[in-house]
């Protein structure tokens, strides 16, 4: 199916802007032009930005039921194009459609919680002298950027926008440009619900769209959500330009670590379905490395091999998959590449290659793959694929486990499976990891925030925490 032109949003204006250049959107199933959008430029960050600040005045001056009211009618506006968006996302991501529904409920849940949380946006009184009285007020930075990555296009091109516009901030949000075309859905949206230059979307290449959103000097917060290496290069921009505050949500390496006394059956469910595979384990909280205790390791890796055998992969868009392809050309070759490595260096249990049969002649496949008997210098045990790719090590003394789960520069989440509650509260304490589980794995729990340690970001969303981050802290002192 083709689903047409999708348009930026400038100033409340939904637009194809000057560029005579298009990016085309190809479903990842079939490598079939599927849509386009508008390649953006550097004028068109700086368009949004000026229609950005001119609205952040009238923005930030709505009481918090004004602006919630607002939020709340997004909400159900993606409510109300779910179907839509579902078949969409499908086609232009890989996603699987049946498992789509939890990204729109994210989406739609997101505005709904930040709506109720702006009371919240509090300040202080501060004992002080007798004489004057001292006090803390938190302000919008006033035009925010955002910058969205393809594994959730539609969720986070939404759910990312709650956040900063509860606090009081107008946003300029770039779409990824393998999967682009819900961003335009979004962009109808908040033409529909949001006063003018309240939210603008761009849509491009991160040159010169991303680029331009984390140098532009009125442009003082960004949200980034990705790679390491592209928040690096958005750091990097941002602090040429002028101060920023710059969170990131990055990439992960993340243990799921099975103790003795683990039910077998239990983890690898946990295990699979932590391996988030509806997404091509395309996942930054994917549980990719299972560090299981050498006691149960036959029997956890046949139950893991067991559940991959399993997985129905086919076209996305097919309610009968439960997994999908890769989003583009260009990720499945660096996937298909550390596979490549990874059967040099460990023992390739099943997968590792494209699914047999001619429905897999075109797209971008990768079947479930399972590495076994990896060691702690491996690139498939160091690299994050973000893909359909697991690996097993194992362990035999808790400094061991310790030692593996932290060997990595990344510390996003980690499950741990044991009956032993001293010995998981002793692990989750030592694990470098922003999120821990234990006895299980995957979920987020709104209200608790969900980010990463060491190179796996800064800040923590879904939460108190990631609102008040989208305000700066001034002090009023005012002498009696």
């Amino acid at each position: 199916m083709i689903y047409g032109d999708r348009p930026m949003l400038i100033g409340g204006a939904l637009t194809f802007g000057d560029n005579p250049e298009w990016i085309t959107s190809l479903n990842p199933s079939t490598e079939e032009p599927i849509g386009r959008v508008p390649a953006g430029t550097a004028a068109d960050v700086n368009a949004a930005t000026e229609a950005a600040r001119a609205g952040q005045p009238g923005w930030a001056a709505l009481t918090v039921w004004e602006r919630g009211a607002r939020l709340k009618a997004l909400a159900a506006g993606v409510r109300a194009r779910a179907e839509e968006v579902r078949a969409i996302e499908a086609a232009d991501s890989g996603n699987t459609i049946a498992n789509l529904g939890n990204d729109l409920h994210k989406a739609s849940n997101h505005f709904e919680y930040f709506a109720g949380l702006q009371t919240e946006v509090k300040g202080e009184t501060i004992a002080g002298l007798s004489t004057g009285m001292h006090m803390t007020l938190r302000v919008p930075y006033g035009v925010v950027g955002r910058i969205v990555p393809f594994n959730h296009p539609f969720m986070f091109a939404t759910a990312n926008l709650a956040a900063p516009l509860a606090a009081g901030n107008t946003v300029v949000l770039k779409s990824p440009e393998t999967s682009p075309l819900t961003a335009g859905i979004v962009a109808e949206l908040c033409a529909a619900h949001l006063p003018p230059g309240v939210v603008n979307i761009v849509h491009g290449h991160g040159l010169p769209v991303g680029d331009a959103i984390a140098r532009h000097p009125h442009i003082r917060r960004i949200g980034f959500t990705g790679s390491i290496r592209t928040g690096l290069a958005i750091q990097r921009a941002a602090a040429e330009t002028c101060v920023k505050h710059v969170s990131l949500e990055l990439g992960g390496k993340n243990p799921l670590i099975i103790f003795p006394d683990a039910d077998p059956d239990k983890a690898a469910d946990a295990a699979v379905a932590g391996m988030n595979f509806a997404w091509a384990g395309q996942s930054c909280g994917s549980t990719s490395r299972i560090l299981v205790h050498e006691s149960l390791a036959a029997r956890v890796t046949e139950r893991l091999l067991e559940r991959l055998a399993a997985i129905r992969v086919g076209d996305a868009s097919d309610p009968e998959s439960d997994m999908g392809p890769l989003n583009s050309a260009i990720h499945r070759d660096r996937v298909h590449a550390l596979v490549r490595k990874g059967r040099d260096e460990a023992r390739l249990r099943i997968g590792g290659d494209v699914p047999a049969g001619a429905a897999f002649q075109r797209g971008y496949w990768l079947a479930p793959t399972l590495f076994d008997e990896v060691t702690p210098g491996m690139a498939i045990a160091r690299e994050e694929v973000f893909g359909p790719v697991m690996t097993v090590q194992r362990w035999s003394t808790p400094e061991e486990m310790i030692a593996l789960a932290n060997d990595t520069p990344y510390g996003l989440t980690a499950a741990i499976f044991t009956n032993d509650i001293t010995a998981a509260l002793t692990a989750a304490r030592a694990i470098e990891a922003g999120v821990t589980h234990i006895n299980g794995s995957r979920m987020h729990y709104v209200g608790a925030p969900f980010g990463g340690m060491k190179d796996s970001g800064l800040g923590g969303e879904e939460c108190l925490a990631e609102l008040l981050s989208y305000t700066e802290v001034r002090a009023l002192h005012i002498s009696l």
